[in-house]
């Protein structure tokens, strides 16, 4: 039975898989990076690709960990989307549990926005958020959005 599977999984369509996190503040703003190598799109939501075999929860706090020294706490998944030709984007609502330390070489700046007022975003970024607020607002356990 190994065998077949091993066959079967070599003709398979192969995806990368990008995590990104959307985080508020207790005054409801948005966390946003601005990415060094993103020039057409710089600000988003601060996020990277999960490793091989990488839970995708586990991949989103070690891309904040690494980039913005920042511990976070996974909620749940509110937006999903096939990006490109063979890449899928998840975004995760999360809750942050420090405050923000130094930025690594990849951001050249991060900034807490108003939703109502977001910079030029990729379509994706800009549908997480809005995803997120959504869910707040139905959610009668999650209160600071």
């Amino acid at each position: 039975m190994r065998l077949p599977y091993l066959a079967f999984s070599r003709i398979q369509a192969r995806y990368t898989i990008g995590v990104a996190a959307v985080i508020f503040d207790d005054n409801g703003r948005v966390l946003l990076v601005e990415h060094t190598y993103h020039p057409r799109f710089p600000w988003g939501l601060p996020g990277g690709w999960i490793d091989d075999d990488e839970d995708p929860a586990a991949a989103v706090a070690r891309e904040l960990d690494e980039e913005l020294r920042l511990a976070i706490r996974v909620l749940r998944v509110v937006h999903t989307a096939k990006t490109a030709r063979n890449h899928i984007d998840l975004a995760f609502l999360c809750d942050a549990l420090s405050p923000i330390g130094n930025l690594s070489h990849e951001l050249l700046a991060y900034e807490w926005y108003p939703p109502e007022r977001l910079p030029q975003l990729k379509r994706f970024h800009r549908q997480a958020i809005l995803a997120a607020c959504e869910f707040a607002q139905r959610s009668d356990n999650w209160e600071r959005v």
